[in-house]
């Protein structure tokens, strides 16, 4: 049996380090960056608290002992079903069953001014960027006067999920620990900070009180919270709210959305809202034979979950343990296939130092503060791939704690003479 997996995130490595080694089965895993990202901490990257190579781990490692799987560094380019082969960019590559864990990229809802001048976290290439022009901005602060420096100095983030709380916290620490030691020419108590949600509150997926509680730190933080806030417009200058309201802000952070990356070759009629594709019990494109979709491109309808399953990581992964036990069952010749039901284990949020929000839904548990801050920090360790990277992680929050500092605010540029 070949399994083609397109896409190396949580869902498409999972599945494939299911079924390595697996007699009767080969898989080629596709995607088009050579390293599986640790998304939940691109946030760190971003505002320089983690190196990107920290939180990345390089997919051959991951399979340097493997006899069936293979990696192919290619992007998507077409399905083409009635051939059971998938075009890429490089080559074209057949398979007898296709699982698409391709993810989800960010949604500006249509609004291209927003997406020319908004920064999205979904990549680390993208985490980079936004650091780097987080850091020219209070560079380029020191030389600028009136309403240009107040432009530069302030930040809105758009999204009151948890990688909008998260990354407006660690923004917040930054303004009070480090930036004034690193420009003290610069007065940061001019300096705002804005988190805008459109919903009545931040956390909208947890619970009241973790909701509450998160707003609650973030305010005590120095951090503006405007829920009911809908973004209407952001030019490069200044953000144009619903209400009409204007925020100059030289950085806009968009964390307010997300769409399924979907190839081309799938039928429109099986795309849902999200950009999703609607898939079965068992995974399974509907309306197709063996081609199969993952995590959060797939929308999928149980009685617990009537519209769909939150695309967050343990989705993906509950899904990919599901699918490999599946396939191996059918390499076997065994028709007894599980279906999918997702065992929610709970959800968690960090704003800050010891500062953290946890749900756990059964037995119905809330923790806030410390040690919820620990835990946040346990199940990320144990989540990061590789034990090189898990041992950096730690070491540079260890530093940070104890100094309120982190060491890699840095620019790259390029010097290059013209020829």
């Amino acid at each position: 049996m070949k399994i083609v997996i397109v896409g190396g995130g949580f869902g498409g490595l999972k599945l494939a380090r299911k079924l390595n080694n697996k007699k009767g089965i080969e898989v080629v895993l596709v995607d088009k960056v050579n390293y599986h990202q640790f998304q939940p901490l691109f946030y760190q990257v971003a505002t320089a608290g983690l190196d990107a190579s920290n939180i990345s781990f390089p997919l051959r490692k991951v399979f340097h002992n493997s006899k069936n799987v293979r990696v192919r560094l290619a992007a998507l380019q077409q399905i083409v079903a009635a051939e059971n082969k998938i075009i890429t960019d490089t080559e074209e590559i057949t398979y007898d069953k296709l699982v698409l864990a391709t993810g989800a990229d960010t949604n500006f809802f249509g609004n291209q001014q927003l997406a020319d001048h908004a920064f999205p976290m979904k990549s680390s290439v993208e985490a980079i960027k936004l650091r780097h022009k987080l850091l020219s901005n209070f560079e380029e602060a020191t030389v600028s006067t009136g309403a240009d420096l107040q432009r530069k100095m302030n930040i809105v983030v758009v999204g009151g999920g948890p990688t909008g709380v998260e990354v407006s916290g660690a923004l917040a620490e930054m303004k009070k620990y480090i930036l004034p030691k690193d420009f003290p020419e610069l007065d940061f108590s001019s300096m705002n900070i804005y988190l805008l949600e459109g919903s009545p509150k931040t956390l909208a997926a947890m619970s009241e009180k973790s909701a509450k509680e998160s707003q609650q730190y973030l305010t005590r933080m120095g951090v503006t919270v405007m829920t009911n806030t809908i973004v209407k417009n952001y030019d490069g200058q200044q953000v144009e709210l619903n209400s009409g309201e204007l925020i100059p802000a030289a950085t806009v952070i968009w964390a307010a959305g997300i769409k399924g990356n979907v190839p081309g070759g799938i039928d429109p009629e099986l795309i849902v809202r999200g950009n999703r594709i609607n898939t079965d019990r068992y995974c399974k494109v509907k309306g197709s034979n063996n081609i199969y979709a993952i995590g959060d491109l797939a929308y999928m309808e149980t009685p617990k979950f009537e519209k769909g399953h939150p695309q967050v990581a343990p989705v993906a992964m509950q899904q990919a343990a599901m699918l490999a036990k599946n396939f191996i069952k059918e390499s076997k010749g065994s028709t007894d296939l599980q279906e999918f039901e997702y065992f929610d284990k709970g959800s968690m949020a960090t704003v800050g130092r010891n500062k953290a929000v946890v749900d756990v839904p059964k037995p119905k548990l809330h923790f806030k503060g410390w040690f919820a801050w620990l835990i946040w920090m346990s199940l990320h360790l144990m989540m990061i791939l590789g034990v090189k990277n898990r041992f950096f992680v730690f070491n540079h929050w260890l530093y940070k704690y104890f100094t309120y500092d982190q060491n890699l605010r840095l620019i790259f540029r390029s010097f290059d003479k013209e020829k």
